[in-house]
């Protein structure tokens, strides 16, 4: 079976972290790694991935940096330098994970394709409820509070016949998987991106432009997303005026991205 790296990005939300981390220990299929990127989240952050360190069956890894604003692209790009694996399943801190995730995207994988999934929402109330709680819990299409809960339907043969033929934005960079090669040819992330919006589409399609097609999964790959604020919203426009025009050149590879980690493990060079 495909061994994959599962990268987790998070930023000083400790107690979402939590309920992320124990739906990954409840997976039917653990990933062979987990690397948290982590864009300079405070101590008790820290202190929760210790705390899981010394329980997950597989490596943990965190990839700390110094908080410089809203730069998860560069994260991103220090956690695949670092991955052992062939393949790369990619969330984000603030989800819990339905127990077949890990399952269902190893299973959809194959060369010269790319998946992205999509998500359930947790009101606020709810989010607030299983923060203060902190224990694991699985969501389910009767759950109150959730929106878009169709989405929770587990359904992975349906899923298999859609994926090829759905019509979707480019990519969710909270549910995405993909072959480390590839992101390799692309150079991985863009770092222009500071702030919120754009950095995953630039990938996705950068990985179109060197011919690999989209898997879009529904009722597989299920994730349930804690609610959250807006915030570091200022770069937006910017980041997708930036975006459009990477569309038009038909960009593949990066200036600025994953290659300067590479020789480095990870660190800056």
């Amino acid at each position: 079976m495909t061994q994959a790296t599962l990268i987790v990005s998070t930023y000083n939300r400790p107690d979402a972290l939590t309920l992320c981390l124990e739906s990954i220990l409840h997976q039917n299929i653990l990933p062979s790694e987990v690397i948290i990127g982590d864009d300079g989240s405070t101590e008790e952050t820290r202190k929760v991935i210790n705390r899981y360190q010394k329980k997950f069956p597989v490596p943990l890894i965190h990839v700390w940096q110094e908080d410089k604003g809203f730069r998860l692209a560069k994260a991103r790009n220090k956690c695949l330098a670092k991955a052992s694996y062939e393949y790369i399943i990619q969330i984000d801190g603030d989800l819990i994970l339905h127990r077949d995730f890990v399952k269902d995207h190893l299973a959809f994988a194959q060369k010269g394709f790319y998946i992205k999934g999509g998500r359930v929402n947790i009101t606020q109330r709810l989010t607030q409820k299983l923060c203060q709680r902190g224990r694991y819990f699985h969501p389910n299409i009767f759950t109150p509070g959730l929106t878009r809960r169709e989405n929770s339907l587990h359904m992975p043969a349906i899923a298999r016949y859609l994926a090829p033929r759905r019509k979707t934005k480019p990519s969710l960079g909270c549910n995405m998987s993909y072959w480390k090669e590839d992101a390799v040819l692309a150079n991985g992330y863009d770092e222009f991106f500071v702030g919120w919006g754009g950095e995953d589409f630039d990938f996705a399609m950068r990985l179109f432009h060197l011919g690999r097609k989209k898997l879009a999964l529904k009722f597989a790959g299920i994730v349930f997303h804690l609610w959250h604020n807006d915030v570091h919203m200022e770069n937006r426009e910017k980041n997708f005026d930036y975006y459009d025009a990477q569309v038009d050149k038909k960009v593949t590879r990066c200036e600025q991205g994953l290659d300067q980690y590479l020789n480095a493990g990870g660190q800056e060079s």
